[in-house]
């Protein structure tokens, strides 16, 4: 039997785990390492980044990684994040390029970068510098891998049922 949701146990675990119902995926669907949680939109301390916030896509954390962390969290801990290209002008500059650079200076190991207008997933590792120096693109349909510390592959085919 689980606590009623206003006991101190309930509390605890809503806050370690952050929005039940946009932070952890059901089990069955964190396959490849169920220890770890895709953050949509969470906001995150990016120095080099517009006023120094960002707000990814998505952040993969292990799950608990943004208790207590308010808003604007700071991306220690954070091994990847998601952007979706937008459908607007500034997407070449800010998705393409600004939000990427300002992960890599803030130290995020893996920038993933799903390119609607291309049709293509580039996977950005190994930051120096504020710079990846690892950045190969895939064509939707493909199966990615994604370096460590993330360590998965990523199969890309239902994306092309969202290609322009």
């Amino acid at each position: 039997m689980s606590p009623p949701p206003s006991s101190p146990a309930s509390a605890r675990r809503v806050r370690d785990r952050g929005p039940p119902d946009r932070a952890i995926p059901p089990p069955e669907r964190r396959q490849q390492r169920p220890e770890l949680a895709l953050y949509p939109e969470r906001g995150l301390a990016v120095e080099r980044y517009r006023a120094g916030r960002a707000r990814p896509d998505g952040a993969l954390a292990p799950i608990g990684t943004f208790a207590g962390a308010g808003e604007w969290a700071d991306p220690k801990g954070v091994l990847m994040v998601l952007e979706v290209t937008s459908h607007d002008a500034d997407t070449g500059r800010r998705d393409r390029k600004e939000k990427r650079d300002g992960c890599a200076a803030a130290g995020i190991p893996v920038h993933l970068l799903i390119d609607r207008e291309n049709c293509t997933l580039t996977v950005h590792s190994d930051p120096d510098a504020g710079s990846y120096r690892r950045g190969p693109s895939l064509p939707y349909g493909a199966s990615m891998s994604i370096p460590d510390p993330v360590g998965i592959t990523l199969d890309t085919e239902p994306l092309e049922e969202f290609a322009r």
